[in-house]
């Protein structure tokens, strides 16, 4: 009887202390849950929330009837969308869109953090960071506005130039090619600069003493960057291509709604243009979210298998 008084003593003194540090962490860390919980209501509330919307794509949804009242219709909407006549143009389109950005613009964000990393004076490198990170607060509205300004047929900037040197105006609005250089040039404008702070933040946490040695040895600056700072970046580097490939059938609606036009539309339709037109403007909802459901679903998919390759590669992946 005592030997077990004694045990519940012993036990009851322990969980005490236990509590204590949980009470004191949770008084420590409160200012920071109540930082987290905007963001957290937000992503909640526009994210989480509105996932149950994804029933009526296996509904015929009627706005009078109600989600749960809508007719049941299984899998037609997805049957509907694979023999869709204009499928395989909406896709070809949305990976050639998603190649160019991933083959090319993937790479020069890095590039771009790799260069910004060499300048040494400081002012030079705060300012040359302001520039490059000034595009991505411009709305897309803004931006193709002055692409637009310095394109015009009549009295474009890039026009006047071009019959000052002698050449013929080019209608690049009219040119479905142009479309996508006009595309990708933005993407990389707006966002390399912007892109590069994960990487740079990445190359400030590399010992310096590497690239002392490397000195020492005779190691030149492109070789310093190829063998210090690539490989070091190599983790970074797998985790952000991985989040990408999440939005590799997504190349986002507002940019290419504005810069499409019906002389491009054989190469600017894409997922997301489709969904505006027939979710929006004809009002079929269920079809619609139907496209955007199927959209979620290969991310998904690429996400989990990026992950897995590179996971018996070696590397660290996402989770």
């Amino acid at each position: 009887m005592n030997q077990s008084t004694t045990l519940a003593q012993s036990v009851g003194s322990e969980r005490i202390p236990s509590a204590n540090k949980r009470r004191d962490y949770l008084k420590r860390a409160f200012p920071f849950y109540l930082m987290i919980f905007p963001g957290l209501l937000v992503f909640l509330v526009f994210r989480y929330v509105p996932m149950f919307g994804v029933f009526i794509a296996f509904k015929k949804y009627s706005p009078f009837r109600g989600v749960w009242q809508s007719e049941w219709i299984g899998i037609k909407n997805f049957v509907r969308l694979f023999t869709e006549q204009d499928f395989l143009l909406l896709l070809k389109n949305t990976l050639y869109l998603n190649l160019l950005d991933t083959i090319i613009a993937f790479p020069f964000t890095i590039m771009v953090a790799l260069l910004l990393n060499e300048v040494r004076k400081k002012y030079v490198k705060n300012s040359i960071q302001t520039i490059l990170y000034a595009p991505h607060f411009l709305s897309w509205v803004v931006i193709v506005g002055i692409t637009m300004l310095f394109l015009r047929t009549q009295d474009g900037g890039v026009n006047v130039l071009l019959n000052a040197l002698g050449f013929d105006s080019i209608n690049f609005f009219a040119d479905p090619g142009s479309f996508r250089s006009i595309w990708l040039f933005h993407n990389i404008w707006q966002g390399a600069g912007w892109g590069a702070i994960i990487y740079l933040a990445a190359i400030a946490s590399i010992d310096p003493a590497l690239y002392e040695a490397a000195t020492m040895d005779g190691a030149s600056k492109l070789r310093q960057m190829w063998h210090i700072t690539l490989p070091s970046l190599r983790t970074v580097i797998v985790i952000m291509f991985i989040l990408r490939l999440g939005n590799f059938i997504d190349v986002g609606f507002e940019h290419i709604f504005l810069l499409q036009n019906p002389l491009n539309l054989q190469v600017s339709d894409v997922f997301e243009t489709y969904v505006y037109r027939i979710g929006l403007v004809q009002g079929d909802f269920s079809y619609s979210t139907a496209v955007g459901l199927f959209k979620s679903v290969v991310g998904l998919v690429m996400i989990v298998a990026a992950n897995t390759i590179a996971k018996r590669l070696g590397e660290e992946g996402v989770y």
